[in-house]
């Protein structure tokens, strides 16, 4: 099979309120036909998460947005295409991008695509049907900060809703920094959050 998949750095910036160093990182096999929407999931499982009912928010190069727009109820941040729609074909090599998971918590990560594209069937002995992690380094934070069972963890939806779905994100209230406010921060300053990831990895020119 050609060499036509793109490999993708992933890093994790920062989450639950700290910087991490070092980053923990994973590289990622893709096709250009595989979505924002795959990648997204593939992120999340590769670094551990297991509650995925939250807002996902990917920011490109061009200040352009993809996200799963059926869970914003009409209130995504402007310049956001769908996620479920949006080919990573329109990914150029080492161009750097950002991957916010869970708007509260803001999991952030520092995305690059590689330079030269990669052959799966080398690094899987066959083609996957999805992005899929073949290297990976670093300490794994857990998605709430929990060091044992039993420990109490971040806010929960009472609309019935996925937490972190526009509706829940209305609906939740959870002291001074409510759902809410994750909501009203995101969807005013949604580009921002994109640019101060990828201007924390310091390898982005402003």
């Amino acid at each position: 099979m050609a060499r036509t998949w793109l490999s993708i750095r992933v890093e994790l910036v920062s989450g639950h309120g700290a910087d991490l160093w070092p980053r923990p990182g994973r590289v990622f096999a893709a096709a250009r036909s595989h979505s924002f929407a795959q990648l997204a999931s593939a992120i999340d499982l590769a670094f551990g998460r297991w509650d995925l009912a939250h807002l996902h928010l990917f920011t490109l190069s061009d200040g352009t947005h993809a996200s799963l727009l059926d869970w914003w109820d009409g209130e995504a941040p402007e310049d956001t295409v769908d996620g479920h729609t949006t080919k990573l074909s329109r990914l150029q090599a080492g161009e750097q991008f950002a991957y916010v998971f869970d708007m509260g918590d803001d999991w952030a990560h520092l995305c690059t695509v590689g330079e030269r594209h990669i052959d799966p069937f080398d690094e899987f002995g066959e083609t996957p049907d999805r992005p899929v992690p073949y290297w990976g380094w670093g300490s794994l934070p857990d998605q709430y900060a929990r060091r044992w069972d039993g420990t109490m963890g971040s806010r929960r939806c009472r609309s019935g809703r996925p937490a972190g779905s526009a509706t829940c994100l209305r609906s939740c209230r959870g002291g001074a920094n409510t759902a809410e406010n994750d909501l009203t921060l995101c969807t005013r300053g949604g580009r921002q959050r994109g640019v101060e990831v990828l201007s924390r990895s310091g390898r982005m020119a402003r």
